[in-house]
Parts: structure tokens; C-alpha cells; sequence
């Protein structure tokens, strides 16, 4: 029996089917159903219970379940413009405390989602060292819930105990009812279909050219072989990055978009809200030698390969994971 919470979100689904698929019947899927789409996204897995995420707890401390091999927590609000930190403490530290607790407790593996938010501008760098993560500062309350905890794992020595995944920009089938938060893939598939034009925010530091700006993207589905690997080897541990390892300019993602669809290069360049100006990362890029080094070997789908994948096969049919 696995337990994963987020389970009709993003990640946490695409989890699941995959679990699933390898045969995997004993799942107990935790979230809320509170997006229009998000029933979409479990509507052909197979699972033994769901649970809502404001009574799992409790029920989980009551025994209901009984000892799953595993609990795989994906759940979180991951609105990086929610600026309610009493909000955001709630959902992202406190209840990962409580459930990491009662984890480590009653000694079932505990599997995590960090994320790429808590580097900030990336002035400080982008290694998953416990030392860096100590001095870290980030652009937005979510991504400082999300620091919080990663800081009280190391802080109470228990990073040795669980291992956690430091999201960078993820994008896939299973994202549609996730609005703004979702990629640009997504957000401009519709335009670029019926217009052949991508839209990108203009830069406003000097260093970078608009759409020069870069993020270390990375596919879902080179997501699924990592927690794999990590559930198959129990004795891994730590904070771990998880990228490409490479990053590329939005230039180039907007031209993979437009070229998997057949269309000609064509990019416009739109004003960034003001909300966002003085937090957006114009740079991220996973050093992945932490993960490399637990004896993870697997390569990672090329930005052309997953655009190309991800539009052919789940954007144009509108299917989901």
C-alpha cells in the first residue's frame, strides 16, 4: 500500500497512474477535488480509497489505514502569487511536519516535493548542499513555506531519514486545471495552434534580452523513473534537485512549441505584471550532482523531444496522463 497526498493534482497524479500501471492496487489517493479538471486526472486509476486532505491526517494518527510501504507527498498550494503565509504555513509546513512525523515514527519511507522556488534569484547557486540551503532566500512566500520545511528537516537531523525532490520548472499532461500556475506549454498551446505566435514577458534586467531569461525545464514523465528509484532504494536520502540539469532560454522553449505544431517562428513580447516583476527568477538550473551521485543514471528527455511529446500526444487530442 502507497499513500500519495496531491494525488489529483499534477505530479501527484501522474504518480499514481504510473503506480498503477506497474500494478500497484493498494493506492490511497489523498487532495480535494476543488478544480474543475483535477477528476480528469485519477478517472483511470484504480484505487483503494480516497481520502480528503483535511480529515487524512486524523485518520491516518487513528490507524484507518494501518503501515502503508510508503507515503509519497506531493500535497501542497503551489500558487507561487499566494500571499497568505498563515495560508501557506498551514498547508506546506505544518501538515508536512505532522506527516513526516508520524512517518518517521512508525518508520514507512517518506518521499517528498520540495522546489526550485526556495534558490531565489539563484545568486547563492543552485546546489542542494544542506549548508547553502541555510542561507537561502526566496522571492515569494511560497517558495519560503516550501524553505521552511526543507530548513526543519536539516534542523532536527533528518534529512537522513527521508528524501526530498527539489521541483524545477515541471511541465506536462495533467497541469490543465492548474490556471496561471500552469506552464507556458500549456498557456500558449491555444494561441499558438490557431495563431502560430507564442507571447513572452519582456525582460527588465539589463544582463538578459527579451526571452532570454532561462529555467532548467524539465518533463513529468522523467519525474516518474526518480521516485521509482527512490522507492526501490530505501537507503537514499537527502534534499535532491530535480532538472534537466540544463537551462534554456524562453526563446528557445517558444520556438519548440511553435515548431512541434508545424508553425513558423513567430514571438511576441508582452509587459510582466507589476506583482511579479521583483519576483521572477530569470535564471534557474539544477546542478544534479546529488541525485547523480546516489547511483541514478537514467538521461532526461531533450526540451524538443518532451515539447514535441506533450503537444502530439496530449495537447492536440486534449487527453490526459
Amino acid at each position: 500500500m502507497i499513500i500519495i497526498t496531491g494525488a489529483t493534482g499534477f505530479i501527484g497524479s501522474v504518480i499514481a497512474k504510473d503506480l498503477f500501471k506497474q500494478g500497484v492496487n493498494d493506492l490511497i489517493l489523498v487532495d480535494k477535488f476543488n478544480k474543475a479538471e483535477k477528476w480528469k486526472n485519477t478517472v483511470n486509476i484504480n484505487f483503494k480509497e480516497f481520502v480528503d486532505r483535511d480529515i487524512f491526517l486524523e485518520r491516518l494518527e487513528n490507524g484507518d489505514f494501518g503501515i502503508p510501504s510508503a507515503v509519497i507527498h506531493m500535497g501542497a498550494c503551489t500558487d507561487t502569487t499566494e500571499f497568505n503565509m498563515d495560508y501557506l504555513m498551514s498547508q506546506n509546513y505544518e501538515y508536512s511536519k505532522r506527516l513526516c512525523t508520524w512517518c518517521l515514527t512508525k518508520g514507512v519511507r517518506f518521499l517528498y516535493a520540495s522546489s526550485a522556488a526556495v534558490y531565489g534569484d539563484g545568486s547563492k547557486g543552485f546546489q542542494d548542499s544542506d549548508g547553502l540551503t541555510l542561507q537561502m532566500h526566496p522571492l515569494n512566500p511560497y517558495g519560503f513555506s516550501k524553505l521552511l520545511f526543507d530548513r526543519w528537516l536539516i534542523n532536527n537531523g533528518l534529512t537522513k531519514s527521508v528524501a526530498g525532490l527539489r521541483f524545477f520548472n515541471v511541465f506536462g499532461p495533467n497541469e490543465y486545471h492548474k490556471g496561471n500556475m500552469s506552464s507556458l506549454i500549456y498557456r500558449s498551446f491555444p494561441m499558438a495552434k490557431k495563431e502560430g505566435v507564442v507571447r513572452l514577458f519582456k525582460s527588465y534586467k539589463k544582463d538578459f534580452a527579451d526571452g532570454e531569461q532561462k529555467r532548467d525545464f524539465i518533463y513529468v514523465k522523467d519525474i516518474i523513473p526518480v521516485i521509482n528509484f527512490l522507492l526501490e532504494n530505501k537507503q537514499v536520502s537527502g534534499i535532491f534537485n530535480l532538472g534537466s540539469g540544463y537551462a534554456r532560454t524562453f526563446n528557445e522553449l517558444a520556438i519548440t512549441i511553435l515548431n512541434s505544431l508545424g508553425k513558423k517562428e513567430k514571438i511576441e513580447y508582452i509587459d510582466m505584471p507589476e506583482e511579479i516583476k521583483n519576483k521572477y527568477q530569470y535564471f534557474t538550473e539544477a546542478d544534479m550532482t546529488s541525485l547523480r551521485s546516489t547511483g541514478y543514471k537514467k538521461e532526461f528527455t531533450s526540451l524538443e523531444n518532451a515539447v514535441s511529446d506533450y503537444v502530439q500526444n496530449y495537447l492536440v487530442p486534449g487527453l490526459h496522463y
